[in-house]
């Protein structure tokens, strides 16, 4: 509305003009153009740390960028970024799952001792541990849509239950390569690619985020896992059946564990009950470096392996660097604390 003047009263008449969307984009700050491009790619974040960690510790150590120590690296982040595929459906969903490790391990050594116990061909004990794994997962699932327990609580009970069947079922006892068929540990074996040697477990881990990058952008499914994990309640007004949505990331979630404990196999040469402490913690962290929200609705599998990644290359370089691996400990728990503030910044976002 114009502010209207008499004429000849010498006040000139100023027109009320609304601010533009264009006018609003150029009064953004920096911080908050940078905020706006975060939010809407997530991975962004985690490429830039990626690059810069790889720029920094190749500077520190002339060894860091060889093609043995970029294999190694590989080899290392496989098992975690695989157990960090499923805990990203998991927190997608606004949930966490604290028994990956547990299921991983326990897995293994079911496969293990059924081929070595029981006699059981190599390929059919896999097999059977990987539905077994999934079975696990599943409990989760009923769990958590079921009892309508909190995931934080179903998975923290059944970190403790795993474990300890891992114990009696093992007897403390870890099944050598050698004794089990060569099926169990093949996810070990490598091919060499120029100058680098990747392991089978590596190609089978960068096939199951392609497989999970298309069905969390071009499903149904994916769609409704997000759905879930941004707004339960509206998901559901929505015609989303969101317990069967939440049943089904468990379920599946246990599966790519079990998966995971077979690439663990070819990794050790081996089943040992006494590997895994770590694995919940690392696989949460490769999810929250890589972008993904811990309050659900908003991440990429992609920025899961980037995160994977960023943590190997953190823990390579340090130790490269001759870093106590206490202080690498320090390092990895840095950068959980700044990814999660960057993540509570980025939700701030105004639209």
């Amino acid at each position: 509305m114009a502010n209207d003047a008499s004429p000849g009263s010498g006040t000139a008449t100023v027109p009320d003009t609304g601010t533009t969307g264009f006018e609003e984009r150029h009064t953004e700050s920096p911080l908050q153009r940078i905020q706006h491009v975060l939010h809407a790619n997530p991975i962004l974040g985690p490429l830039a740390v990626l690059v810069l960690a790889i720029i920094v510790f190749s500077i520190v150590s002339g060894r860091f960028l060889s093609a043995t120590n970029l294999g190694l690296v590989l080899a290392q982040v496989t098992v975690i970024a695989v157990l960090a595929l499923g805990q990203t459906l998991i927190i997608l969903t606004a949930g966490i799952d604290l028994s990956a490790g547990a299921i991983a391990v326990f897995s293994s050594i079911l496969m293990a001792n059924i081929a070595t116990d029981l006699g059981v061909p190599g390929v059919l004990a896999l097999i059977i541990g990987l539905v077994l794994g999934t079975a696990m997962g599943a409990i989760n699932g009923l769990l958590v849509t079921r009892l309508k327990l909190p995931p934080f609580i179903v998975t923290l009970g059944t970190l403790s239950i795993f474990f300890s069947l891992n114990s009696v079922v093992s007897q403390s006892e870890t099944v050598r390569g050698t004794d089990m068929p060569s099926i169990m540990t093949w996810t070990g074996n490598t091919f060499g690619i120029g100058g680098f040697r990747i392991t089978y477990g590596s190609i089978i881990m960068l096939l199951l985020f392609a497989v999970f990058w298309y069905a969390l952008s071009n499903t149904a499914w994916g769609r409704h896992v997000y759905a879930t994990g941004d707004d339960i309640e509206a998901a559901r007004l929505a015609g989303i059946r969101t317990g069967h949505v939440l049943f089904s990331v468990y379920t599946v979630a246990g599966l790519l564990y079990a998966i995971g404990a077979w690439i663990l196999m070819g990794r050790l040469a081996s089943a040992s009950p006494n590997v895994g402490v770590e694995y919940n913690l690392d696989s949460i962290t490769a999810v929250v470096l890589g972008g993904t929200s811990l309050f659900g609705g908003r991440g990429l599998v992609l920025g899961t392996l980037v995160g994977a990644l960023i943590v190997g290359v953190f823990r390579n370089g340090l130790q490269l660097g001759g870093v106590d691996v206490v202080w690498q400990g320090c390092a990895i728990g840095l950068l959980v604390l700044i990814a999660v503030s960057i993540d509570q910044w980025i939700r701030k976002v105004k639209a």
